[in-house]
């Protein structure tokens, strides 16, 4: 994986820290995000690449701080300690589970310095120093209950992590699938890093819903919960509200026909987006991990932080963060703006995992709003 990591951060003598701008990237190398991590740590690398090559930001050159989190609390508290405090980054841009998030939100207020998260999560995150770029329940969860809806599930399963985004995600959807009419006839919950499902997929088996629904840790949870729901012979309809491009392709013939909704699939068929994608063809070559719904945000986020440090016209926290708020940023996704109590609008699609673990997009919802998340933050 060193490969993957080692390239393009820094070039010659180490630059004088006046001289440098420096963008914190905790994740989870190590833990359940380790699938996606590599995708994440290389779109922020294409990212800052492009801006370097383009006078960097305000004039001063871009420098990534990678920390690993180990994808959880313990793992977050220590990377934001170093690279708030020992590295002395200017922002925090960050794919990351809420356990991680969570953890590292403190930390982040005794620093104060910008915070731009971009992982979809379970919504209602609210702190004066962070904006979150990623969607929210508000944003994903219609499009796959209100499809399997018209194909006649009634009956429904949930399956998730033993934390707040697997319990925050499914808490939702079981309120929209009952308002809909439909009923949820299971509900169970594993640890983090669980990787034996057999328990929970014989209640599975023994309600026989006609839909399952799971929202789990993204990345390894995806995987092993996937493949031994696909060996235990279940066919209800399968939506997770969890799993990224990337990984459904590391899941091989087990990922073919999940129903996804996100803001982001590789085949969204706009100049930007190819672009993109060429671009990161273009420097990774063979190393390069999927480009996906978390590896995107953080491409887009690194702008986002450029933008608003440019109308700030300094890295001073207190004038970024409001301007974080007004500065749009074109990219893969389209234009993404902050401005909605600290989250964005987001184009959606509907899309089923084919067997090559590429996406079939099926539906899309323009600008779908993200509701009511942080109305006490101005």
């Amino acid at each position: 994986m060193a490969g993957v990591f080692a390239a393009g951060l820094l070039t010659g003598p180490a630059l004088a820290a006046d001289d440098t701008i420096t963008i914190g990237i905790p994740v989870g190398l190590s833990g359940a995000n380790s699938v996606v991590a590599p995708s994440v740590v290389q779109a922020s690398e294409l990212a800052v690449e492009e801006i370097n090559a383009k006078g960097g930001i305000l004039g001063k050159k871009v420098v990534l701080e990678v920390a690993d989190d180990a994808s959880g609390a313990a793992g977050a508290q220590k990377a934001y300690d170093s690279l708030i405090f020992q590295k002395k980054v200017d922002a925090i841009v960050a794919m990351e589970t809420s356990a991680a998030r969570n953890a590292g939100l403190p930390i982040v207020n005794r620093g104060k310095i910008p915070y731009i998260y971009t992982s979809f999560y379970e919504g209602r995150s609210c702190n004066p120093y962070m904006y979150i770029n990623a969607w929210v329940p508000e944003q994903q969860v219609a499009p796959i209950v209100d499809f399997f809806n018209k194909e006649g599930a009634n009956t429904y399963f949930l399956i998730g992590s033993d934390y707040a985004f697997g319990r925050g995600m499914l808490a939702f959807t079981k309120e929209y699938i009952e308002k809909a009419g439909g009923k949820v006839v299971g509900d169970e919950y594993a640890p983090m890093d669980a990787t034996d499902w057999t328990a929970i997929l014989a209640k599975v088996k023994a309600a026989n819903p006609d839909a399952i629904i799971t929202s789990t840790a993204g990345g390894a949870p995806n995987v092993t919960l996937t493949k031994q729901l696909r060996a235990a012979g279940i066919k209800a309809l399968y939506g997770n509200l969890a799993v990224d491009e990337g990984t459904a392709k590391s899941m091989g013939p087990d990922a073919e026909g999940i129903y996804i909704a996100g803001s982001y699939f590789t085949n969204i068929d706009t100049p930007a987006n190819k672009a993109f994608l060429a671009a990161m063809e273009k420097k990774f070559g063979a190393e390069l991990r999927t480009p996906n719904e978390l590896s995107v945000p953080q491409y887009e986020a690194v702008y986002a932080y450029k933008a608003a440090v440019e109308k700030a016209g300094t890295t001073e926290a207190a004038k970024v963060i409001p301007a974080l708020a007004e500065v749009a940023v074109e990219g893969p996704r389209g234009t993404i703006v902050m401005n909605k109590q600290r989250h964005a609008p987001l184009t959606m699609y509907l899309g089923q995992v084919k067997g090559d673990g590429s996406v079939s997009i099926m539906s899309t919802f323009e600008n779908v709003d993200p509701g009511e998340q942080c109305p006490k933050l101005k």
